[in-house]
């Protein structure tokens, strides 16, 4: 191995930490609400409840890294995202769970040049908007932001619903 290739392994390394340190603290979110508190909505136009987004976060972090980052073939229904109510938090823990295991792999098989590597990633993962073309870096960079956001959403969508009762 060499330096260049060990400084952009250890720069995937941080890059993947940095995601799921914010994806655990987003379901750590749900801990403690009841179904009714999941699936609260706040009174305010295309609010989503704290699972929506949770779900919706892990859904966006998923696609990101192993489809767009990694190549990997992932099938992403960002509608259903949106659509998603549970009773308890289980789920989303699974979800996590499954991708903290999922990644390895793929992740691990990154070279020392793999996040320079341009990419044009297809509308089903992308999301919302036009896809454009990005590197790897960006990639996980913007797992980072999406992520962060969202946990600012679920911190005041969890206030609301423990307020609503």
């Amino acid at each position: 191995m060499t330096s260049e290739t060990g400084i952009a392994n250890g720069e995937v390394d941080t890059l993947v930490a940095s995601i799921f340190g914010v994806l655990d603290r987003v379901v750590e979110q749900l801990d403690g609400l009841s179904a009714q508190q999941l699936n609260f909505r706040p009174p305010i136009a295309g609010a989503n409840s704290a699972y929506v987004i949770a779900t919706h976060t892990l859904g966006n972090a998923r696609a990101w890294v192993l489809g767009i980052a990694c190549g990997q073939v992932v099938r992403r229904d960002r509608p259903a995202e949106f659509r998603a109510t549970a009773s308890d938090a289980s789920r989303v823990r699974d979800e996590l769970a499954s991708f903290r295991q999922e990644k390895a792999d793929p992740v691990a098989a990154l070279d020392g040049a793999a996040l320079e590597r341009r990419l044009l990633p297809p509308q089903e993962l992308w999301g919302e908007g036009t896809p454009r073309e990005i590197n790897v870096r960006y990639a996980f960079l913007h797992v980072i932001e999406h992520a962060s956001l969202h946990l600012g959403h679920i911190h005041m969508t969890r206030d609301l619903a423990l307020a609503a009762g």
